[in-house]
This record gives structure tokens, sequence and C-alpha cells, in this order.
């Protein structure tokens, strides 16, 4: 009967851990701007800032980025890139899949020298979608 006990205790600390373990990280954006590249492949010039009030959910136990837009944006995360930081960032990255299948590279960024803004950077490689984000 003790071990049946200390066998319930232990399964209950178990699932406590895990779900210590994942997370969700909630996000407000405030706008966004849109980088793409023209016909020769050359950046063009980002595109002036709109203002927009959007929901964004860093979800590590389902492996996922949400951008709560007119229309859904899903990021499946397919790998944790390793942090980085230097003396004006630090960045998180994502290697991931979107709603349509296309892989693409998300980033959350904190600029240390603007008063520890945010931005979430979306790579794609003939366009860049960067939205200023805040932590709610």
């Amino acid at each position: 009967m003790n071990s049946i006990r200390t066998f319930i205790l232990l399964l209950f600390i178990g699932f406590g851990l895990q779900k210590v373990q994942s997370q969700s990280y909630h996000f407000k954006t405030s706008g966004f701007s849109v980088l793409q590249k023209n016909e020769r492949g050359k950046w063009g010039e980002w595109s002036n800032l709109e203002l927009v009030n959007l929901s964004v959910v860093l979800d590590t136990d389902k492996h996922r980025i949400v951008v709560y837009s007119q229309e859904i944006q899903l990021f499946n995360i397919l790998d944790y890139i390793e942090r980085e930081e230097n003396d004006t960032d630090i960045v998180y990255s994502f290697m991931c899949k979107d709603n349509d299948g296309r892989e693409c590279k998300l980033s959350i960024i904190t600029r240390k020298k603007q008063d520890f803004r945010k931005q979430l950077y979306i790579n794609y490689d003939n366009h860049i979608i960067v939205y200023n984000i805040i932590t709610v």
C-alpha cells in the first residue's frame, strides 16, 4: 500500500514539473511594416508603419506561434535556435512552417538601446514582416 502512495505522489510531482516547463508568452502588437525584394532580387524600402492591435502567442507546449490577425497566421516551430545577444539586441529565433507549409524564420528581438523595445520579425526569402510588440 505504501508503494502505491509513493507511486501516485511521484506521478503528481511528474505532471506538475511538466506543466512548469511549458509556457505561453502573450504579446500585443502596436504596428507593422513590410520589406519586399524587387524583380532583381534587391531589398526595397520598409513600408510605412501601420498601426494595428493584434494578439500574438508563443506557445512552447504546442510548439507554435500564432498571430491573431484578420487571417490567423499560424507558425509551427520546427527548431528553436540558440539565444543570441550582443551590445544592442537580445534575439530569440525559431525556424517555422506557416499555414501554407512555407518555411520561415521568426525572431523576437529586444532592442537594448531603445528602452528594451520588442519586435517580432517574420522572415521569408522574398519579404519580411515586422511587428512592434509588447508583453502582456
